[in-house]
This record gives structure tokens, C-alpha cells and sequence, in this order.
């Protein structure tokens, strides 16, 4: 599609929103601003497919504020006239800041943010201040809308022109489908609704589900059979398990530490981990970490990396989704993403809107097919880089590593905490065909984690490890560098060797100063007695009501109500009474059930 200029569009934008445009400098419309803006003002649903980093937030923003301006009445405080919905806090956080950038210059029209890490209340509180425009994640505004009487904003949505659904996919997903249903539930059908994603599914069924009423279908691909910008060059490189690590280091000092670098990894625990590594590794490198279990403190962290020039993010694919971090010089994958869509997603934090951008995915030898399985599936073309691993700067990283956890408690629960994350969330892959728990050498990846010892663990049962080689430590003699925990520790180090029980923590804490055999015989007692109880607790109740179990005695009078019976059945049939015979017929049953 041929490049336009703004004001060269069928249908004439304000000048409010040209004049922020100019601010924002962006002075062509992408391909996908200019397939989707017309059809919206003109009334269509639009659910729109292009690359990640094409500008959809524009392309879907324009119009919204077209449609809320050009409305004859004016907008009351207590009216919402647009709702955007995003997947994550962060994404709806950026859309957010967008979004005030042109309402700036629309004084009259209200905007608020409504997502987690605040109270129901808090946000209730700042609903009444009045709103025209809602940016929410699925689970807050659900909340509001059902949870919610503070608020009248049931009442509110009954004037809602427009609904985007960012990264529609996703909201489409398992789970937020049921959350977006009951959304979709308080919302007016009359309304204008817009999907936007980099990676949509183009079945109708979803599409319905999603309130859109013979949707104007848009996909927007640079090239032929790619779902990633043009400008994006993806690399791969086969690293064994112990040196994936080290040689990622050795990547990142080579290309240079004063540029911008996403590190995605697959849980939370590893982020957790590695974060605290790759910052020993690096200690002239800013280094921040952020994944799904961060709460208030997810936000702040985002948002000191979009405003450093340089340093490194270590993350899960909480940060996947439309996140925009201008000048991103290298997205490297340390571990496959959990969803081959994912993909595409984490090598689009960089190469966004125009500008150039690299991506390296860091395979192990026996998850080579991955490869064949992105181009297929993906339309991903990947580069292969040869990284040959040094075997001192392997020396080195495992003995920080394992140096680390001997200063402090906490980097050695940290360590094995993401080791079992690791091989419990590789275990269950969306592409265990291809990337299988039982190919991977076991004893080489827990050197990769540096671990001081093997943890105990299912899926290292009847598994080879004898590439691992240990150290020879007393685990118990590593104590904590926090002295309030090392001090707790002690003293349940302490019940343990004197009872050879280990005490047990948190809400279901219980007696643990007797050995484990006593208090297994103790339990089996109070079992046995509590047994005793109840069988002769029944036996009373029986006693009390010796006839209610019995079965009834049929005496003579009841055999010749029967016989009367029987005789009026055969008179009845030859009447064929049907119903009557069959209410006779049940009498008697439940008679003889007696």
C-alpha cells in the first residue's frame, strides 16, 4: 500500500489530532493507519492484522477521537464514549500516555487508566471524578462493572461509541475469553468495534464472539509470507546447555555494553535469578528485571528502562506484548518462548515503526528443529550465527556463580528454585514434538545454572547426570546474608537435628519437637480414635431409631388390599386406562418396597 500524507485522507481528520500527530512527528500514515482510520469513521468494525511495530496504537487512537468529537451533544463526565482493552498493564500504560498526548490538545474529553496495583476503591474513587475514556486490562474493568457499586459505571458504558480490543489474539485467549464475555455483557450492541494484533486469528467465531457485526477483515504484511518487520534481521546460534550462559555474555560484551538489550526468559524464577548473575557478570551494566509476579513494582521498572539509553531488561513474556521502547538494539531469546506466536511478539520489542533492529535465539543442540518449525509456522526467515564458547569465560561464569550462592542463602534458593521452574515449564511446552525434556543432558543444564548440587525432583528420576559435577560443600554451612532469616533458619536447623523433624512454615505450622516416627504413631492414633467415635455415635443413633432402616411387615390385611388391588388393574385394562393403571401399578411397587 502506497505511503499517504495525513491530510490526503477521504476522510478529513480535526485539527486537534493533526496538530499532535505533527508533535508526535509522524508525518506519513503507515499501512495499517491507513487501511484501518478510514473504515472506521466510516462506521465499519475493523479487525485489523499487522507486524508488530506498525503503528496500530495510531491506527485505532485517530479514529476513536474522530468518532467522540464529531458527536452533536456534549460528553458529560458520567458518559464513556470509548473503551480500550489491553492485555497487560504495561501495554495499556503506554497506550495510556499516548492517548494524553492528544487530549492535550481535546481539554474537553477526560481519560482514565484502570488497571491492577491499585484498590477496587481507590479506582472507584477516581471514576467519580468522571471519565470519557477507558484504558483498562480485562480484569480490572471486569471487576468494576460487576463488583463495583460505588460507581454507576454500568449506567456510564450505556453511551459507548467505540471498543478496542488490543492485541485481540491474546484477549481472545482461554484466559480472558470468559472475562471479556461478561465485559462484552454490560456493553451496548449498537456500537463501533476495532481488533488489532500482530499475530490474529482469523477465524469468524472469535471474531463474533468479539461483538463485531461483518467486520472489514485488514492484514498488512511487508513481505510475502513474513510476520515480522522487513528491517528485523532474526538470528539464531546451537549453544550446549553448560555454555549458554557464558557465550550470551561474551555476545553482549562484543556487540558493545552501551546499547539496549531484552533478555527473554521462560519463568519468573529465572528472571529472578539470572538478573542477580548477569548483573555480577556485568557490574558496569544496568541491569533490571520484571515478570508477572512484580505487583506495584512492575511499572516502575518498565519505565526506568524506557528512559535509559542503555542497559539490559531480563524478563518473561509479560513484557512480549506491544511494548514500544524506542531505540531496542537486540532482543536475545535465551530460552524457546512457550507459544511459538510468542516469537514473533519478543523479536518485535525491536525494529519498531521504521527503524532497524536485531534478534538472536539461543537453541541448544537438540532443539535444532525449532528452527524449520518458526520458518513453517511462523513465516520467519532465521539467520544462523556460529558462537563458539570459551572455556574461560565458562570457568569463570560457573565459579561466580557458584561463588554467589556460597555468599548468600538466598542466590542458592534462587538457583534452584529456576532450575525446577525451567525443567518443569520445558516439560510442558506447546512444542514438546520437537523440544522434549528427555533429549536434554540434565547434569550439563544444571551447570548452566551453576547449581552447587542436583535438587530432588520427579523428572530427575532414572535420568543420567553424571555430566554434572558438584561441589563439595556442606549445603547447611551456607547461611543467609540477611541476619533476621539466617537467624530463623538456625533455629529450625537446630529442632531438626534434635528431633530429625524439620519444622514446618507459614499458616500451617504445627508441633515438629517429636521425632518422625512418634508423631506418625501419634497421628495414626487420633485417626483410629476419631474412627471409634463415629462408629459408636451410630450405634446410639440406631439404638434411638430401631424401626427407620427396617423393612415393613406385609400383615394379612395388606395382602388382600393387594388382591382387591390386582382385580381393579384387570378391570382397568380392559378399559385400557393407561395412565390410570400405571399410577395403581406404582403403588403397588412402592407397596412391595416396603
Amino acid at each position: 500500500m502506497k505511503t499517504q500524507n495525513w491530510k490526503e485522507l477521504e476522510v478529513r481528520l480535526s485539527d486537534s489530532v493533526l496538530k499532535t500527530i505533527e508533535e508526535l512527528k509522524f508525518p506519513y500514515m503507515t499501512p495499517v493507519q491507513a487501511a484501518s482510520i478510514p473504515l472506521l469513521l466510516k462506521g465499519k468494525d475493523v479487525a485489523a492484522e499487522a507486524v508488530t511495530g506498525s503503528g496500530k496504537t495510531i491506527a485505532f487512537l485517530v479514529p476513536l477521537l474522530e468518532i467522540l468529537q464529531k458527536r452533536k451533544e456534549t460528553w458529560k463526565s458520567t458518559e464513556i464514549g470509548a473503551i480500550i482493552i489491553s492485555p497487560t498493564r504495561e501495554l495499556a500504560v503506554q497506550i495510556n500516555e499516548v492517548l494524553q498526548r492528544f487530549l492535550n490538545n481535546i481539554p474537553y474529553l477526560k481519560q482514565i487508566l484502570l488497571v491492577g496495583g491499585t484498590t477496587i476503591t481507590e479506582d472507584a474513587n477516581r471514576l467519580k471524578k468522571g471519565a470519557n475514556v477507558i484504558v483498562a486490562t480485562p480484569g480490572r474493568l471486569e471487576d468494576l462493572l460487576s463488583n463495583c457499586k460505588s460507581t454507576n459505571l454500568t449506567t456510564w458504558v450505556k453511551s459507548l461509541e467505540i471498543l478496542i480490543l488490543d492485541e485481540a489474539d491474546r484477549l481472545l485467549d482461554l484466559g480472558f475469553s470468559a472475562t471479556l464475555d461478561r465485559i462484552l455483557s454490560y456493553l451496548p450492541r449498537l456500537r463501533r468495534t476495532g481488533l488489532f494484533s500482530a499475530t490474529q486469528t482469523k477465524e469468524l467465531q472469535q471474531l463474533i464472539r468479539a461483538g463485531l457485526r461483518n467486520p472489514a477483515l485488514i492484514t498488512i504484511k511487508e513481505k510475502t509470507n513474513i510476520s515480522t518487520p522487513s528491517n528485523l534481521k532474526n538470528n539464531y546460534a546451537i549453544v550446549n546447555a553448560e555454555y549458554k550462559l557464558s557465550t550470551m555474555i561474551d555476545f553482549i560484551e562484543q556487540k558493545g555494553t552501551d546499547l539496549k538489550y531484552m533478555i527473554f526468559l521462560s519463568t519468573c524464577a529465572c528472571v529472578d535469578y539470572f538478573s542477580h548473575i548477569i548483573q555480577a557478570m556485568l557490574p558496569s551494566v544496568q541491569v533490571l528485571a520484571i515478570h508477572g509476579k512484580m505487583r506495584s513494582k512492575r511499572y516502575k521498572v518498565f519505565n526506568e528502562f524506557r528512559n535509559i539509553q542503555e542497559g539490559i531488561l531480563i524478563c518473561t513474556d509479560v513484557m512480549a506484548r506491544g511494548i514500544d521502547i524506542l531505540e531496542m538494539d537486540w532482543v536475545l531469546q535465551y530460552d524457546p518462548p512457550c507459544s511459538a506466536s510468542s516469537f514473533v511478539h519478543r523479536c518485535g520489542r525491536t525494529a519498531r515503526i521504521g527503524n532497524e533492529g536485531n534478534a538472536l535465539l539461543f537453541l541448544l543442540e537438540t532443539e535444532d528443529a525449532y528452527v524449520d518449525f518458526i520458518k513453517r509456522n511462523q513465516k520467519v526467515d532465521l539467520q544462523e550465527i556460529n558462537l563458539e564458547p570459551s572455556m574461560i569465560s565458562y570457568e569463570k561464569c560457573l565459579k561466580r556463580m557458584r561463588d554467589l550462592q556460597k555468599q548468600d542463602r538466598l542466590v542458592l534458593d534462587k538457583a534452584n528454585r529456576a532450575f525446577v521452574s525451567y525443567v518443569q515449564a520445558y516439560n510442558k511446552h506447546e512444542c514438546n514434538l520437537i523440544l522434549r525434556l528427555k533429549d536434554i543432558d540434565l547434569g550439563s543444564l544444571a551447570l548452566g545454572f551453576g547449581l552447587l548440587r542436583m535438587p530432588r525432583m520427579p523428572e530427575l528420576k532414572g535420568r543420567d547426570t553424571s555430566t554434572f559435577k558438584q561441589e563439595d560443600i556442606d549445603i547447611n554451612s551456607i547461611g543467609y546474608s540477611n541476619k533476621q532469616r539466617e537467624k530463623n533458619r538456625l533455629e529450625k536447623l537446630k529442632i531438626f537435628e534434635d528431633s530429625g523433624v524439620w519444622p514446618a512454615s507459614g499458616k500451617r505450622k504445627r508441633k515438629q519437637t517429636e521425632p518422625w516416627a512418634e508423631a506418625k504413631k501419634r497421628k495414626l492414633e487420633k485417626q483410629e480414635n476419631r474412627r471409634k467415635r463415629k462408629e459408636k455415635k451410630m450405634k446410639q443413633k440406631m439404638s434411638t431409631n430401631p424401626t427407620k432402616k427396617r423393612r415393613r411387615k406385609i400383615n394379612e390385611a395388606d395382602m388382600e388390599e393387594l388382591a382387591k388391588d390386582v382385580a381393579l388393574i384387570k378391570k382397568l385394562q380392559k378399559k385400557k386406562n393407561n395412565i390410570y393403571t400405571l399410577s395403581i401399578t406404582d403403588e403397588i411397587c412402592k407397596l412391595h418396597s416396603m
